[in-house]
């Protein structure tokens, strides 16, 4: 009887917590001032995990094409990260050229860390 009870009980809160989660609206309102900047430095920071995707891949696999070269992505890739970050607090303080100037680093710095990921041993 009990424990009927408290599985009774526990089928009732499941249902109220899945049915309150279907009201949430999204955690940045259509609205937001900054959704723009925002956006931009979501896909940054997509951008850098698809960055460290390729390289881990390419480490993983021994074809990365030396040390020096395996050096210089992972330094690419941790730039990268920090200037996510950076451009993260710049949209946060609605600072939009800065946002804009940091995704624009973002990029390059992938780029070069995803080129550099498929350059071969020889």
């Amino acid at each position: 009887m009990i424990h009927q009870k408290i599985v009774y009980q526990g089928f009732v809160l499941i249902a109220l917590l899945g049915a309150s989660s279907l009201y949430a609206g999204p955690i940045d309102s259509p609205g937001h001032a900054h959704q723009d900047k925002a956006q931009l430095v979501h896909e940054a920071n997509h951008e850098v995990d698809h960055a460290w995707e390729v390289y881990h891949q390419a480490a993983l696999g021994g074809t990365v094409a030396s040390p020096a070269l395996q050096a210089e992505i992972e330094q690419h890739l941790h730039e990268a990260r920090t200037l996510v970050t950076q451009a993260h607090e710049a949209a946060e303080r609605g600072d939009d050229r800065q946002v804009e100037e940091l995704c624009k680093q973002v990029r390059l710095h992938t780029t070069q860390a995803i080129e550099g990921s498929k350059e071969r041993k020889k």
